[in-house]
């Protein structure tokens, strides 16, 4: 799951993003073939950081699903889950989202003892969560524990930032984000240093200082980028099975509606539903249960978006600027001497988009309503106390209704026996 951050981040590497002069690119017609890549030497482990929106949970779904089936070409897939996203939050040093269970040291030594009985065949291991590392100390630290500089290689998939920015913000909103996409979007791109509220962002999507921090750490000629063409969709794939040596077709891409983007309605319904939790004050415990685990992820799996439901839109101004970034950055991976596979060019290219729709008249949810009810209902049910033993009638209190609670009592009862439950559980 490529998750994220909430806007109670602090700063992190300046987060500086300045906006190049540089022209974006026209959009390109055809899409090109994969190029055939060298295979990795036996033994090497393969480090895939990301980042986000890239290609990350197609890849870790494929490798998973065919786990059983690597070992006979030499490849181990050591991970007991499809992503080990804690035992990499805890190599990294970061905080698990909100209200999830702090990521804990033995996570990250399981997987390292994974690593290690691999033995001579190469491992691969992959999380996008490696790009958040901060600084070049963690960086020098996971490459160390993983087998050094000697056997350690690094591969980035990258993708243009124009298609990047409107996944990140609906996966920040789901983690709790209260802000609406354009005003997202200028604090990204309008308003230095650029981190406000996610720090994280540029920190995994200045993707030309995120090479630059592994280069330095590894050497390039340690260092792959993989350009993602939307356009071939079985191209990341192909590259991963070249580099790990693998015959064609071992990895395929395993159906996971649960990774889905939200639409603008769904999201801006979660959003304004952020607001209400974080206006009432309620345990972060519930949040990570109740919303991201239980309404939203319950959502994704059983309703699949129409035609109709719109999808989230980035303003031109946006998508130019964006443009702009990834062809400084792409001039600047260029000149670090790292193996780049695919058109490093996509990188600033604009895309191609319908004519804008103003999201106020287009989503078919009224994203305020539809919050407010949830919270509503979610209030009311879980405040209804248990049945208990019928009490002499001179003892039996009148009980109150939910709307006849001050708020106030009605927050505090909800937010205990929502914890006692699922602790119960």
């Amino acid at each position: 799951m490529d998750t994220d951050w909430t806007e109670d981040e602090v700063r992190v590497n300046g987060g500086a993003a300045p906006l190049p002069a540089v022209p974006a690119q026209p959009n390109r017609s055809a899409a090109a073939s994969p190029a055939r890549v060298t295979p990795l030497p036996p033994g090497t482990r393969l480090l895939h950081i990301g980042p986000h929106k890239t290609g990350t949970t197609a890849v870790q779904g494929a490798l998973f699903a065919a786990r059983d089936r690597l070992p006979e070409h030499g490849v181990v897939f050591p991970a007991d889950s499809r992503h080990p996203m804690g035992a990499v939050l805890a190599a990294c040093a970061r905080p698990g989202m909100m209200g999830d269970a702090r990521p804990r040291a033995e996570q990250w030594t399981r997987l390292l003892d994974q690593v290690r009985a691999s033995g001579a065949r190469t491992s691969v291991v992959s999380s996008e969560f490696f790009a958040d590392a901060e600084d070049d100390g963690t960086v020098a630290r996971v490459i160390e524990e993983l087998g050094g500089r000697e056997r350690v290689h690094v591969l980035v998939t990258l993708r243009p930032l124009a298609k990047i920015m409107p996944s990140q913000w609906q996966q920040y909103v789901q983690n709790g984000l209260r802000m609406g996409y354009e005003d997202w979007l200028e604090h990204m791109l309008r308003k230095p240093p650029y981190d406000k509220p996610n720090p994280s962002f540029w920190r995994r999507h200045r993707h030309d200082r995120l090479v630059e921090r592994w280069v330095r750490a590894l050497g390039a000629e340690r260092v792959t980028v993989v350009v993602v063409d939307d356009r071939d969709r079985d191209g990341l794939m192909r590259t991963f099975e070249g580099l790990l040596g693998l015959p064609e077709h071992v990895l395929r891409p395993a159906v996971d509606t649960a990774n889905r983007s939200l639409s603008l309605a769904e999201t801006e319904m979660l959003r304004h539903l952020n607001v209400e939790f974080r206006a009432h004050g309620l345990p972060e415990q519930l949040y990570s249960r109740l919303i991201r685990y239980g309404a939203v992820m319950h959502m994704k799996n059983v309703y699949a978006p129409t035609p109709e439901d719109v999808k989230i839109f980035t303003p031109r101004w946006a998508v130019e600027a964006a443009a702009g970034i990834g062809a400084e950055m792409a001039e600047r991976i260029k000149g670090t001497g790292v193996r780049v596979v695919g058109d490093v060019a996509l990188l600033s290219e604009v895309p191609e988009q319908r004519a804008e729709r103003r999201p106020e008249g287009a989503a078919r949810l009224a994203p305020e309503a539809a919050a407010h009810a949830l919270y509503g209902a979610l209030a009311a049910v879980v405040a209804t106390p248990p049945p208990k033993p019928v009490a002499p009638p001179r003892q039996a209190p009148r009980p109150r209704t939910v709307h006849q609670t001050p708020t106030k009592e009605l927050v505090r009862v909800v937010g205990h026996r929502c914890l006692k439950r699922l602790r119960l559980r």
